[in-house]
């Protein structure tokens, strides 16, 4: 008697009416005994564009009153969020991230003075129009944010892109697979019985930004580059 086992069910094969019969209950592939299996890890990457960025930028505000320095640091940054919407940013693509109000002191022979209330509004921005980057930061810079602290290339699809990574790492475990068979001159089904998923795509790192260096430029030089996406798999075959 043949028996085969799927990853949701088992099916019985009988010899003499061939008819399958459904077990449900397994979770995982299992295989006949004495089968020969071949496990080979296959990788797969793609090298992409990133098509969008996201910017964290905001505004700090200090003064003794913190009254003041709340009114000083919401109205520059009302004043930032409408030069990024003039700019094409939509509403829904800007987001705060953090706000918080902290006291500060300064130090003076060993004692601690009171020197007033820092207000920090911190903005994360999602930018579709990559080639606009430097532009909106610009005029972010420029109609009040003085802390820019981040940006970071990504893929809108990602998803769509790993997928194909994951693709290209199968057919890549086949081909080690058949080379492997040929090698040892076997026959090889090229059809898998288990592929177990072992990595998933690594997102672009932050790029720091420093506020002061981007007010001394006429313009922020900002470049994508490219992002690779990497995918892998550990697949088994059987071969006779």
């Amino acid at each position: 008697m043949m028996t085969l086992f799927y990853e949701r069910g088992r099916t019985m094969y009988n010899q003499q009416q061939q008819q399958p019969y459904l077990y449900q209950g397994l979770s995982q592939p299992i295989v006949q005994r004495n089968t020969n299996t071949l496990l080979v890890t296959g990788e797969g990457t793609l090298t992409v564009v990133p098509d969008q960025a996201i910017v964290t930028l905001g505004v700090i505000t200090e003064n003794i009153q913190l009254s003041t320095a709340q009114k000083e640091n919401n109205d520059k940054t009302s004043a930032v969020i409408q030069s990024l919407l003039a700019m094409g940013v939509k509403n829904e693509d800007i987001q705060t991230t953090s706000y918080r109000i902290e006291p500060q002191y300064n130090y003076e022979d060993g004692k601690q003075i009171f020197r007033g209330y820092q207000v920090s509004h911190q903005l994360k921005v999602t930018i579709r129009d990559i080639a606009k980057t430097g532009q909106i930061i610009d005029r972010a810079v420029a109609s009040g944010a003085n802390s820019v602290t981040s940006i970071e290339f990504s893929i809108s699809s990602i998803n769509a892109y790993y997928n194909q990574a994951l693709a290209l790492a199968i057919q890549n475990a086949q081909l080690k697979a058949l080379t492997i068979a040929k090698e040892l001159k076997v026959t090889l089904n090229p059809i898998p019985f288990h592929i177990k998923e072992q990595s998933k795509a690594v997102p672009p790192q932050p790029i720091p930004f420093q506020a002061a260096e981007m007010a001394q430029k006429a313009a922020v030089p900002v470049q994508p580059g490219e992002t690779k996406i990497t995918a892998a798999a550990d697949v088994s075959f059987i071969y006779y």
